[in-house]
C-alpha cells in the first residue's frame, strides 16, 4: 500500500481505486438510461464532476454516444450570444465527432436568418439526430453556474431543453436525447425571467456526502493500520468530514502519509504533533492501537487542517467556503447572521430563502430534517463564533462612527446613529450576536433618539397646545363676527328705513321753496335778508392804487362836450 494515492481535488478517472459510490451513482444511471433529463445541483467539491466521469464512462461502455460540455470552456465574459451558442454547437460537433462528416462552418453561415435558439434546435434536429441514427445521445452540461455571470440571459437555452423533453410525445426521435445538467446552482437560477415557466422537467439527483452504507471499502484500502482497526479509522474520519468528499479524500491521504512518515521522516515539523502523539503509544510500527485512534485522527485534523488553516488550504477548499460566504457584501451579513444562529445552537428551520439556499450552496451547511446544521465538525471549527464575529465586526454598517465613538471615549453623542442609519444599522445586527460594545453603541444611539423623540414630543405638545389655544381664540372670535354681523343687518335695515322718511320730507320740503320762490312771495324777504348781510359786513379799507373821479352836470358845461375825451380825462 506503499504507493496508494487518494485524489484530493479535481474529477477522479472512472477507474480510480479510491472512488465511492453512493447511492447517487446508481439513481443517475438507472435515470438516464431510461432518458429521464437529470440535474445534480450541488455544492462545490461534492464529487459531481467525478459522478459525470464515472457514469458517463459505464453507460459508453453499453453503447451510448456521449459528450460533455464545460461550460467554463466555452467562457462568461465578454462574449457575446452569438459566441456562446456557437461555442455549445462547437463543442457537440466536436464532441460527437462529427468532424469530417460535417461542414459545420457551411452550415452555421447557411443559418444565420434563424434566432440563435433556432439554430441550436435545428442542430440537434437535423444534425445530431440525423447523423447519428438510432442511438441513444446523451449530453452531459457540467459547471452550468457559469451561465450565471454572463451579461445577457440564456433563459431560451434552457427553454430549449425542456422543448426536447416535451417534444417527444409529438416526434419520437427526440426520446433519443437525454441532458444531464450539474452544478452549484439550484433550478430556479437556470431561468431568471421569473414570467416564464421555470425549469421543472427532470429528476433532481441528491448527491450526499459519504456514510458507511456506502462503498467505502475504495477509501480503506489506502489505510495501512492493524487488521480490524481500518473501520474505527473510517468511522473517526467520516465523523470530522461528515462524508464531504473533498475533506475524506483529503483526511485519508493525511492518515496514509502520516503513516508512511513514521519513523523515515518523524523530524518533519509538520508531522511533528502526530509523531508526538504516536510515541505515547509505544509502538514503533505504523500500526495505531484502537483505543488511541479517535485521538491519533483529531491530532492529524487539527494540526493539518484546522490550525493556520488558511495557510494550509491546500488545493483550495476551505478559502473557496469562505469567499462564498463573503463574496456578495449585500448578503454577507444575512448569511452570517443565519449561520452565527446554528453555531448557537439555535433550531434554524429551512424555508427557501435566498440567504439560506446561499448558505447551502456554500456547502457549509446542510438540511437535515427541515432544520439547518453545520456539515461536519472541521467546518465548525474553523468556521467558529470568533470567526463570525470577526467577519461581522469587519462588514458592520456604522463602523467609522462606531470606531469614533469609541475613540471619544463613549463620550461624543454626536456619533451616535440617528434616523435612517440607526434604523438600517438595527434590522443589520437583528438576529446577530455582536460584541458587548456594539451593543452599548446601539443602545445609546437609540437612548439618544428616544430623547430626541420625547423632545419633539414635548415640542409638538406646546405647538399643539398653541395651536388648540389660537383655534379656540378663532372660534369665539367668529361667533363675536356673527353675532355682530346680525345686530349690524338688523340696525342697516332699520337704518334704511329711516333714511327713506328723511328722503321723502326734504323732498317735500325742497317743492315747496321751490314753489314760493317762483310765485315771488319769498322776494321780500330775499332782499330784506340780502341786505341785513351787506349792512353787517364791515368797512372795506381804500386801495390807494384805485382813483376815483366823480362828474357831475357843472363839469360837463365847463367843458362843453359829452362824452368826455380821455385826453381831458
Amino acid at each position: 500500500m506503499a504507493h496508494y494515492q487518494y485524489q484530493v481535488g479535481g474529477s477522479l478517472t472512472s477507474d480510480d481505486p479510491s472512488y465511492v459510490e453512493r447511492q447517487a451513482d446508481s439513481q443517475l444511471y438507472e435515470a438516464l438510461k431510461a432518458g429521464d433529463f437529470c440535474y445534480i445541483l450541488n455544492s462545490r467539491q461534492m464529487g459531481k464532476s467525478s459522478l459525470l466521469v464515472r457514469v458517463k464512462h459505464r453507460l459508453q461502455a453499453e453503447g451510448f454516444k456521449c459528450t460533455t460540455i464545460d461550460m467554463t470552456n466555452i467562457g462568461s465574459e465578454n462574449i457575446t450570444p452569438t459566441q456562446w451558442y456557437k461555442g455549445i454547437v462547437t463543442e457537440l460537433w466536436l464532441g460527437f465527432n462529427l468532424l469530417g462528416k460535417f461542414n459545420l462552418k457551411a452550415w452555421w453561415k447557411e443559418q444565420e436568418e434563424l434566432s440563435l435558439t433556432q439554430r441550436f434546435s435545428k442542430f440537434i434536429a437535423e444534425v445530431l439526430l440525423v447523423q447519428l441514427p438510432q442511438e441513444r445521445i446523451l449530453i452531459f452540461i457540467d459547471e452550468i453556474d457559469s451561465i450565471l455571470n454572463l451579461s445577457f440571459p440564456v433563459d431560451d437555452f434552457f427553454a430549449l431543453i425542456r422543448f426536447c423533453y416535451n417534444h417527444r410525445a409529438i416526434n419520437p426521435e427526440f426520446n433519443r436525447i437525454t441532458f444531464a445538467i450539474f452544478g452549484v446552482a439550484t433550478p430556479s437560477d437556470l431561468i431568471r425571467d421569473k414570467i416564464r415557466t421555470p425549469f421543472n422537467i427532470g429528476k433532481a439527483i441528491e448527491l450526499h456526502g459519504f456514510t458507511l452504507e456506502d462503498k467505502i471499502e475504495s477509501l480503506a484500502q489506502g489505510l495501512a493500520v492493524r487488521e480490524g482497526n481500518t473501520q474505527v479509522v473510517l468511522q473517526e474520519i467520516l465523523a470530522w468530514t461528515g462524508g464531504q468528499p473533498f475533506l475524506t479524500q483529503k483526511l485519508c491521504q493525511l492518515v496514509l502519509a502520516a503513516q508512511h512518515s513514521l519513523p523515515q521522516n518523524s523530524d518533519s515539523p509538520l508531522m511533528a504533533p502526530v509523531v508526538g502523539y504516536l510515541e505515547q503509544t509505544n509502538n514503533s510500527s505504523s500500526s495505531i492501537l484502537t483505543e488511541t485512534e479517535a485521538s491519533w485522527v483529531e491530532t492529524i485534523v487539527h494540526s493539518r487542517i484546522i490550525d493556520k488553516w488558511e495557510f494550509q488550504d491546500e488545493p483550495e477548499h476551505l478559502r473557496t467556503i469562505r469567499d462564498r460566504l463573503l463574496s456578495n457584501e449585500q448578503m454577507a451579513g444575512r448569511l452570517l447572521g443565519i449561520y452565527q444562529q446554528i453555531l448557537a445552537g439555535n433550531q434554524v428551520s429551512t424555508d427557501d430563502s435566498r440567504e439560506q439556499i446561499e448558505l447551502l450552496l456554500s456547502g457549509l451547511v446542510i438540511n437535515q430534517q427541515g432544520y439547518l446544521k453545520t456539515k461536519n465538525p472541521i467546518y465548525q471549527a474553523v468556521f467558529n463564533s470568533e470567526w463570525v464575529a470577526k467577519q461581522l465586526e469587519n462588514m458592520r454598517p456604522y463602523a467609522q462612527s462606531f470606531q469614533a465613538w469609541r475613540n471619544s471615549g463613549q463620550q461624543d453623542e454626536s456619533l451616535l446613529l440617528q434616523g435612517l442609519a440607526l434604523q438600517e444599522a438595527l434590522a443589520w445586527a437583528d438576529k446577530k450576536q455582536l460584541s458587548d460594545l456594539d451593543y452599548r453603541f446601539l443602545a445609546a444611539s437609540q437612548d439618544l433618539a428616544k430623547r430626541a423623540v420625547e423632545s419633539d414630543l414635548a415640542v409638538e405638545k406646546i405647538e399643539r397646545e398653541k395651536a388648540q389655544f389660537a383655534l379656540q381664540a378663532a372660534r369665539e372670535a367668529i361667533y363675536i363676527l356673527a353675532d355682530a354681523q346680525k345686530t349690524a343687518r338688523r340696525k342697516s335695515k332699520n337704518l334704511r328705513l329711516g333714511k327713506r322718511w328723511i328722503a321723502n320730507i326734504a323732498g317735500l320740503v325742497a317743492s315747496s321753496v321751490i314753489l314760493f320762490r317762483f310765485t315771488g312771495l319769498l322776494q321780500g324777504m330775499e332782499l330784506t335778508t340780502l341786505d341785513r348781510f351787506f349792512q353787517a359786513r364791515p368797512p372795506a379799507a381804500l386801495d390807494p392804487r384805485i382813483t376815483i373821479i366823480t362828474i357831475d352836470d357843472s363839469d360837463i358845461e365847463a367843458i362843453g362836450t359829452y362824452p368826455l375825451p380821455d385826453q381831458i380825462l
